[in-house]
């Protein structure tokens, strides 16, 4: 592997989340293979859990980590040709060269615009490092994908599935303000790797990017969805069709323990509590988010040692 950008990122998956359960087994066991390796992580937006648990997996391979909070500190020029008179001081042409003779492998977060769908699409940022730099690239969170968490996802999902194929759905849910597709969008991707009967249900339009969703069960009845269901993973998205617009709130979408009946509940996180899920069902046994949260460290992990390995 020589980038990770997506799950299609030259890798099989099936085989990434068998070596990320024997790693989890002995997170130790390959603790030289990043010795005298740095991980520089570039943060573009806030983190919690990506944080902590790349830099938890790169130090248990072995691995130096630094990490630069680029939020509003530092203004990288983007575009080619520009002439940078106003408050961008560095072009990514400079610095990814720059990074690229600290580090070993640069982590890369960076949320989309959600007001300008050429451009999220364009993952101008992610992309102006994976063209500039000379050292792989990790995707740690892009404007349109989140490839580590669904990663995550599909280990936690084979660590607790009781049948081959499991039902798994795929359920929006109301928030207060406007959030990104890209954990969505690499669920769905990887689900449609997986051997995984995917079901995506919203409000009428919450439809997601048909290039993503393909020929996947949608409707727009939650009940029905949820019937029968092992799997129920709930998450906010914006409008993709009228980009960036929150066009319901409904509070009826709300996950509650009468909804997710014998199903496991899954999310990300963070989750607003009362709003996109009752406590009763956090709070309860069917919960996986913690699970969710610790699998993190360890697609991370696998993730570093594979790239560690043929550079």
């Amino acid at each position: 592997m020589k980038n990770f950008l997506n799950i299609h990122s030259d890798l099989d998956v099936n085989i990434l989340i068998k070596e990320a359960i024997e790693l989890k087994k002995n997170p130790f066991q390959f603790e030289t293979i990043g010795r005298r390796k740095t991980l520089a992580m570039l943060f573009f937006n806030s983190s919690l859990r990506t944080r902590l648990s790349t830099e938890k997996a790169a130090r248990n391979l072995g691995m130096e980590v630094m990490t630069l909070n680029v939020i509003d500190a530092w203004k990288l020029e983007f575009e080619d040709g520009t002439i940078m008179n106003l408050d961008k001081a560095e072009h990514v042409k400079e610095a990814a060269q720059v990074i690229s003779q600290y580090a070993d492998v640069i982590g890369i977060r960076a949320f989309p615009t959600l007001a300008d769908k050429q451009k999220d699409e364009s993952e101008f940022i992610l992309n102006g490092f994976l063209k500039n730099a000379s050292v792989p690239i990790v995707n740690m969170e892009s404007a349109t994908g989140h490839p580590l968490q669904s990663l995550a996802d599909a280990l936690t999902i084979e660590e607790f599935k009781t049948k081959h194929k499991p039902k798994i759905v795929l359920s929006w849910a109301p928030h207060v303000k406007a959030l990104p597709h890209a954990v969505p969008n690499s669920f769905v991707s990887m689900m449609r790797t997986l051997e995984a009967d995917l079901t995506i249900t919203h409000p009428i339009g919450y439809e997601l990017d048909d290039r993503i969703t393909k020929d996947t069960a949608i409707t727009h009845d939650q009940d029905q969805a949820l019937k029968d269901a092992d799997f129920v993973y709930v998450k906010n998205w914006s409008s993709y069709k009228e980009y960036g617009k929150v066009l319901n709130r409904d509070s009826a979408w709300m996950m509650t323990k009468e909804k997710l009946g014998t199903a496991k509940f899954m999310h990300c996180l963070p989750v607003r509590r009362n709003l996109v899920v009752e406590d009763a069902v956090l709070d309860s046994e069917d919960s996986l988010v913690i699970n969710q949260s610790n699998n993190r460290t360890f697609a991370a992990q696998v993730v570093l040692k594979n790239i560690l390995e043929i550079n």
